[in-house]
């Protein structure tokens, strides 16, 4: 029960959109409302980043890993899009009516990604961004989404700058999140071994890949900490512009914090904007 009330308390803060937040979809032929939450920075250099909340592909940890990643991006001058990408949500994850009916699944967040970057581009001047200065940041199942990306979508949509952040990176592995398996392939589909190919990021990183800031802990409880090696070690094989921080302490799930995780992860925001001067 107590878990229940966790994820219904988790879905109702996904569902939790400012008054500035635009539907991404709105004026196209696809019939969905996902929405798009704007921080901009006052004193920006153009640079801009879609941020991707985790939740295993099942809900959004809608506030630490998205709107609370927003305010200090736009802080350090860094304006920030918080994406409310469609997930299966709590109903699929009690009842697997999906194996019925489909429901939210592949490839519904990474096409809700890709729209946005179309949207942001078409919009640049509106909201003061570069339209060839976007990244894409995302936390656990979010890390996933805009690491996918650069394995699926075609290279003018790619974002200028990828930023995994603890990660679900293997669909085949034995280290697979299986939670997130299963919100993104659907019951029906997450034996489809086809589909579970495609979807191991490790498995298909082009060469000419963006550059990746991949970041994790090896004390993570939640999403083994193997799935970032198997990233870093195709991004490398790959010979990918990437730097990978492995921390020992933090866990899963502090975001951009200044209190959940440890001292230790939590210097991983200092590094990234260390690293992005390097790169933009």
């Amino acid at each position: 029960m107590r878990k229940i009330i966790f994820i219904l308390m988790a879905l109702s803060l996904s569902l939790f959109a400012s008054a500035e937040s635009v539907n991404i979809w709105e004026g196209t032929s696809c019939n969905q409302k996902v929405l798009l939450t704007p921080y901009i920075a006052d004193d920006s250099d153009g640079v801009s980043i879609i941020v991707c909340p985790g939740g295993s592909y099942f809900w959004h940890d809608i506030e630490t890993e998205g709107h609370g990643v927003a305010k200090w991006l736009q802080a350090n001058g860094i304006s920030a899009f918080v994406l409310n990408y469609r997930t299966a949500y709590v109903p699929a994850f009690i009842t697997h009516f999906r194996y019925i009916f489909r429901g939210n699944r592949y490839p519904d967040p990474q096409d809700d990604l890709r729209q946005t970057i179309h949207y942001l581009r078409a919009h640049a001047a509106t909201y003061g961004i570069h339209p060839e200065k976007i990244g894409a940041m995302g936390f656990s199942a979010g890390g996933h989404l805009v690491m996918s990306s650069a394995e699926l979508f075609d290279p003018q949509d790619w974002p200028a700058f990828i930023v995994p952040v603890y990660p679900v990176v293997t669909m085949t592995d034995k280290c697979v999140h299986k939670r997130s398996r299963r919100g993104l392939l659907g019951d029906s589909k997450k034996g489809n071994t086809d589909l579970k190919e495609l979807l191991s990021l490790e498995k298909h990183v082009p060469a000419d890949c963006p550059p990746v800031f991949l970041v994790n802990c090896t004390d993570d409880p939640v999403v083994d900490y193997r799935n970032s090696e198997l990233l870093d070690s195709a991004l490398t094989a790959k010979a990918v512009p990437h730097r990978y921080i492995q921390y020992k302490t933090g866990g899963h799930g502090f975001g951009a914090s200044d209190t959940k995780g440890t001292p230790e992860c939590r210097q991983w925001k200092q590094q990234f904007l260390k690293w992005l001067k390097t790169i933009i």
